[in-house]
């Protein structure tokens, strides 16, 4: 694969952003949360307000164009060209909801559908290169797509970004697989991503998305954190072999999850 950004692989997570009704309330949700700082780009870009953890560049906050839009956090691939991904995605059986569209010398995005209806995006870079921080407390960690048609969109992820897909259900309670990069092994080590299948536990009018985790120090401090601004838990703290995590929303609606990487799960016996 060849390199989109700087140090990011073409088809790797390279960057998230939420679209939020109140920036400025998001602002003091996010920056009491995990300490970021912001920075808005002006009205030429909307107002699109980058975050910051310890001075690198993380994540950004977004006004909604329009309020019936929802409200979300977005997880984008990083793309050596654009125009060619959009052709693969489809060509795979997706749809391209926005773009490619340059912005400004930042770099050019399109927003897309999976043949299961989840949506993310592309990001082709300019000046703007993605993540300056990522896998550490206050940063991006990983991203799913919560879907009900596995069968439909797995071939789509290998087709469009190159991914292998390994099946890794025996070791969760869900219908699970992780994603590889194109010549990597399938070991969890070098997974970038993941699937997950929605099953009756879930209500059927729930729409195929994607799940983005940060990663914090402490996930149920971080939860209790939540709740005292006024967001919702979705999923209480739980032990996984690859960290303690939560799943929650903002104050706003937007949904996330977080994980402490330093609490993995221990095998019985241990």
């Amino acid at each position: 694969m060849s390199t989109a950004t700087d140090g990011i692989q073409a088809g790797m997570p390279c960057w998230v952003d939420a679209m939020l009704s109140d920036v400025e309330a998001g602002k003091r949700f996010y920056g009491e949360l995990f300490g970021w700082t912001f920075e808005d780009a002006g009205s030429e870009y909307g107002h699109y307000t980058h975050a910051f953890h310890d001075g690198k560049n993380v994540a950004a906050l977004a006004p909604k164009p329009d309020g019936r839009m929802p409200t979300t956090w977005s997880v984008y691939f990083a793309s050596d060209d654009a125009t060619a991904t959009a052709g693969r995605i489809r060509a795979a059986g997706g749809q391209i909801v926005t773009g490619p569209v340059a912005v400004g010398p930042f770099g050019t995005m399109l927003m897309a559908a999976d043949p299961g209806g989840a949506v993310f995006g592309v990001w082709q870079a300019g000046s703007h290169k993605g993540f300056e921080k990522r896998g550490e407390p206050g940063s991006y960690g990983w991203a799913e797509v919560w879907t009900w048609d596995a069968k439909a969109v797995d071939p789509f992820y290998e087709a469009v970004f190159g991914f292998n897909v390994y099946d890794v259900s025996e070791e969760a309670s869900v219908d699970f697989a992780i994603w590889t990069p194109g010549g990597a092994g399938g070991g969890a080590e070098s997974a970038v991503g993941g699937r997950v299948v929605m099953d009756d536990r879930y209500p059927k009018e729930m729409p195929a998305h994607f799940l983005t985790y940060f990663v914090v120090e402490d996930c149920d401090a971080v939860v209790r954190a939540v709740q005292r601004m006024r967001g919702r838990v979705r999923r209480e703290p739980q032990d996984t072999p690859y960290g303690r995590f939560a799943v929650v929303a903002d104050d706003q609606g937007a949904d996330f999850a977080v994980i402490d990487l330093s609490q993995p799960e221990r095998p019985e016996g241990e």
